[in-house]
């Protein structure tokens, strides 16, 4: 960590323990109780998958490995840490509790599940945790008006979650460069992901979603997940979308590449390179996302008109629906806690949603950006053949080169993808900031 996070926690637990004093007015509740959860078993098994924290306890806590233990919270008190130390000689027992933040924590450690639920406090409580597995001793109600206060301040991060947030950026793209060596060396797309994973010094379970490792055609599968064992006999492009995690905190970066001696389709990157950046630059206070998300469509549109895939206008492009074949995803998403973090449609702290635009099925985000915000921006540019089938038998089919579309085929596709943080003023690039440290 570049930035020391003692002086940045204690301002961020009060900032929580604040919004929890609110959310808990709101539900009528007295106490506020998170459980880090439980591995989910496989199913005529006895191994787990595994384990996941609940991101309400990661919220408070630099936890992610302490399945069983809860966070309690009265208002008015000092948070309670009830933490689960098994006696166990099948598996890596959790350390005990250590750091910056232990000092801010009642912690008490039990030897059991059961055992922690009986230091939870006896009242009306707000119970955040997953219905399934069961928690026993207690019922998860996740009562409705709670959760949509929290998920709705969640959205605007304080300077602790925004350190964090840099490191697991500077982790990515420390795994970046890696991955982009190993495809130069001519690595198959496990190779690569293993690459990967030495660099980021994470196992996959630790990343915060799988990542999509795919070379040439590949590209086009928007999750892809395959990862072919042997290299192809020619490595012509290559797309990665790979995070990293730091405390609980995700970052979510994609880049593409093009092979030596394939200079239209480095071309083609580098428009869309620049779009993205411009689509970077209007991460700002009272900035509609979904007219932002639009506004892409219309760039995008202008970059296929420009490397000769369309004659048709840019208007055109998008109002025929040409664009969502070429760009069938959503602009990016909320990230946080959660790689698609959550109110990305919430309507305001009470609840409530905001629609998607007309056509845009797959938008993630519909709020007006505010500071303290941290969303992706990751425009695409993709050659789908099932997608470009159903555009042959529309009238705009016309208006395309279908030759010069089925050249780049080959290459798959582009996705371009930065984590932004919204302020005052100019964005921060997470992303770009990352990578432009010294290796």
């Amino acid at each position: 960590m570049n930035a020391p996070l003692a002086p940045l926690y204690p301002a961020h637990l009060a900032t929580l323990r604040t919004r929890a004093d609110q959310a808990l007015a709101l539900g009528g509740f007295d106490h506020l109780l998170v459980a880090a959860s439980m591995p989910l078993g496989k199913f005529l098994d006895d191994q787990d998958y595994p384990f996941v924290a609940n991101p309400h306890f990661k919220h408070w806590l630099p936890l992610t490995d302490a399945p069983g233990s809860w966070l309690a919270y009265t208002p008015g008190g000092k948070p309670k840490l009830v933490f689960v130390q098994p006696h166990d000689y099948w598996h890596v027992v959790p350390g005990a509790p250590h750091g910056y933040w232990v000092e801010h924590f009642d912690i008490v450690t039990v030897r059991s599940a059961a055992e922690a639920v009986a230091q939870l406090p006896q009242g009306r409580s707000a119970v955040l945790g997953p219905a399934c597995p069961a928690i026993d001793g207690v019922t998860a109600n996740n009562p409705q008006a709670v959760l949509d206060y929290l998920h709705w301040h969640r959205s605007y991060k304080t300077p602790y979650e925004l350190a964090l947030m840099r490191e697991a950026s500077r982790i990515g793209a420390r795994a970046h460069r890696a991955a982009e060596a190993s495809f130069r060396a001519g690595r198959s797309e496990f190779g690569i992901h293993l690459t990967y994973l030495a660099a980021a010094r994470q196992t996959d379970a630790e990343l915060p979603y799988a990542s999509i490792v795919g070379l040439n055609e590949h590209g086009a599968v928007l999750h892809y997940t395959a990862f072919d064992r042997a290299p192809p006999r020619e490595s012509r492009s290559f797309l990665i979308d790979a995070g990293a995690s730091c405390a609980g905190y995700a970052s979510d970066i994609t880049r593409t590449y093009a092979a030596d001696g394939h200079g239209e389709f480095q071309a083609l990157i580098a428009s869309m390179d620049a779009a993205q950046q411009g689509f970077v630059s209007k991460v700002r206070a009272g900035q509609s996302y979904p007219e932002l998300h639009v506004h892409a469509h219309h760039v995008v549109a202008g970059v296929l008109r420009e490397h000769g895939f369309i004659r048709m206008s840019a208007e055109s492009a998008v109002e025929s629906g040409v664009t969502s074949a070429f760009f069938p995803h959503g602009l990016g998403h909320p990230i946080g806690l959660q790689v698609h973090d959550v109110a990305g449609f919430q309507q305001d702290e009470h609840g409530g949603s905001i629609p998607r635009p007309a056509g845009h099925p797959y938008l993630r985000m519909t709020r007006v950006l505010e500071p303290g915000m941290v969303v992706t921006i990751e425009p695409g540019l993709y050659f789908i053949d099932m997608l470009l089938a159903g555009l042959h038998d529309k009238p705009v089919a016309a208006d395309i080169d279908w030759a010069r579309v089925d050249a780049f085929r080959r290459y798959g596709g582009i996705r371009i993808e930065d984590d932004v943080v919204c302020t005052d003023g100019a964005p921060e690039n997470l992303t770009r900031d990352a990578f432009a440290q010294p290796h």
